[in-house]
């Protein structure tokens, strides 16, 4: 299962990869070559899953076992989601192959830090490593910050020639998608440190709640 895991984040890696250079440089064929490896990686959260289902049926793993298998479940769907993402970009980068407009200069380095994070989130848990879960989760804050700074520039390049609104539009959503990436990989690395400590850092507010005596659900 962990070489699936492994096999299954190797094509989303590189998705993520090629998807911005087929933005970057006008290459529909690459995009066309990237959303044809999206079956790969469905047909692979296919047999993990089903891997897993057979485990616990057959198996009836217990304690750090069941814990691996039931989120091995759930990272596949992470990495499914990271992967329609980038088929999401690729269909953009084929609207703009003709477009007058210049991609934005900072997409291609947003794009290197979120496969960093992919990369990271499964090494750590190949690797039962919750340091290099925790910095996957502290490097979320890199790719937001990429993110509100394309956006504002993208918002004055629309204010200052209208014409090419968009296009531009379609730049930001591309934005936004590896922004939303970024998120699907910060979820792979707080499952890694569940998995690891048997704590659950997901939604710290919750938990900030009960130390107060208040009930989560009233933090809204």
């Amino acid at each position: 299962m962990r070489e699936q895991l492994l096999e299954m984040a190797g094509h989303v890696e590189n998705m993520i990869a090629q998807a911005g250079r087929a933005l970057v440089e006008r290459d529909a064929a690459l995009a066309r070559e990237t959303i044809a490896e999206d079956q790969k990686v469905n047909r692979a959260e296919v047999d993990i899953d089903e891997r897993c289902l057979q485990l616990l049926a057959k198996r009836q793993p217990m304690a750090s076992d069941l814990r691996f298998v039931t989120l091995a479940m759930k990272m596949v769907t992470d990495l499914e989601r990271i992967a329609d993402l980038a088929v999401n970009i690729c269909e953009r980068a084929m609207d703009l192959v003709d477009a007058k407009v210049v991609i934005h200069a900072e997409i291609p380095e947003m794009c290197a830090a979120v496969e960093a994070m992919v990369r990271d989130s499964i090494d750590a848990f190949v690797n039962g490593d919750a340091a290099k879960a925790r910095s996957v989760i502290a490097n979320d804050d890199v790719v937001d910050r990429y993110y509100h700074r394309i956006f504002e520039d993208l918002l004055r390049r629309m204010q200052a020639d209208p014409s090419q609104v968009h296009d531009w539009i379609h730049v930001q959503s591309v934005a936004k998608w590896l922004e939303r990436m970024g998120d699907h990989s910060t979820n792979l690395a707080e499952l890694v440190i569940f998995m690891i400590e048997g704590r659950d850092v997901r939604h710290p507010r919750l938990y900030l709640g009960k130390a107060e005596g208040r009930s989560p659900v009233n933090l809204g």
